[in-house]
């Protein structure tokens, strides 16, 4: 039998510090510290809910970051 890949590790990051950023500095922000996938999306954009190790989300209202989760 197979053994699972182990997944890599998550930055050692806050979310929280990303929200009120301009747009394209979190983006920037977010890939300097070793997220590989960093994801922007609209106000009640509808998403699918499959979490993703390495992978920021930005909820992002004009061109601020207005929320930011993981996954």
């Amino acid at each position: 039998m197979a053994s699972l890949p182990t997944p890599p590790a998550q930055p050692d990051d806050s979310p929280g510090a990303y929200v009120g950023l301009d747009a394209e500095a979190a983006e920037q922000r977010a890939r300097a510290r070793g997220w590989s996938t960093v994801r922007a999306l609209p106000p009640g954009a509808v998403i699918t809910m499959e979490f993703r190790g390495g992978r920021i989300n930005f909820e992002v209202s004009g061109e601020t970051v207005t929320r930011c989760w993981v996954g």
